[in-house]
């Protein structure tokens, strides 16, 4: 039997400096967008606070008064909450989007100089795949991921402090929990991760040949072949499953390999 041919590594120093070009490029779009962000986690703190306040001044001290102002700002904190989240839908949303429109234009002009012999190898469906799907995955890059993850930052950095204030132990105690829980998963997203890559692969190719098979559709009924085709698929849709499957078994694995 022939050798399979050996898979191309990927080059990680490469996408590093691709990722950084597209950060950059809506630079300032990620900075309004992780301000606006900060100011919606610093408004969504209004209510915790808000409800040990009441609990401490006005049940227990009586300061009923202070009831009316605790409502305008409960109030006042959650307009603003709606207002940064549509800001944010809007700067951000329109931030991946054209990161996403430039890397498909991109990928398909690198497409179009590749030599012949890679389009004898490569379904055109599977390429069409590429172009179109596999972009979308820098919306988290552009999108709400950065600016998710530092709102987290801010959410976890203000919220140990306050446990810090109220309990040190108790809060020294939770941190080793999150730690231990923390390097859990990050062993466990080493394991998904080629999974995660294969089942990728899977489903460009499935999409690859189906987006073939609906294309030349005329070809496929003149010569009978839709029984073939169909089993085709259901192999592809099979695989596809039996790669889900394998995502989720491995997770437990990899957390019972821990212990």
């Amino acid at each position: 039997m022939p050798d399979k041919p050996k898979k191309k590594k990927i080059n990680y120093s490469s996408a590093w400096i691709e990722a950084r070009q597209i950060v950059w490029r809506a630079r300032w779009r990620l900075l309004l967008g992780s301000i606006l962000m900060l100011i919606s986690r610093l408004a969504g703190m209004v209510l915790p606070a808000s409800t040990k306040f009441i609990g401490d001044e006005i049940f227990t001290k009586g300061h009923y008064e202070l009831i009316k102002w605790i409502a305008l700002a409960i109030g006042i904190s959650t307009l603003v909450q709606g207002i940064t989240s549509f800001a944010l839908s809007q700067i951000l949303g329109v931030a991946a989007q054209r990161a996403i429109t430039e890397m498909r234009k991109r990928v398909q002009a690198h497409i179009e100089r590749l030599p012949i012999s890679y389009f004898d190898s490569t379904q055109s469906g599977q390429l069409i795949s590429r172009i179109m799907s596999d972009a979308e995955g820098i919306r988290n890059l552009v999108g709400t991921g950065l600016g998710q993850i530092l709102g987290s930052v801010v959410t976890a950095v203000v919220a140990i402090g306050v446990l810090f204030y109220l309990n040190w132990q108790l809060t020294l105690a939770t941190i080793v929990v999150l730690l231990i829980f923390g390097g859990a998963l990050l062993y466990a997203f080493k394991v998904l991760r080629p999974i995660f890559r294969e089942r990728g692969e899977i489903k460009a190719e499935v999409t690859g040949r189906l987006g073939e098979s609906l294309g030349g559709i005329r070809v496929v009924k003149a010569y009978t072949a839709e029984k073939r085709e169909e089993l085709s698929f259901a192999r592809g849709a099979h695989r596809l499953f039996a790669t889900s499957q394998k995502a989720l078994r491995a997770f437990p694995r990899s957390v019972h390999s821990l212990r």
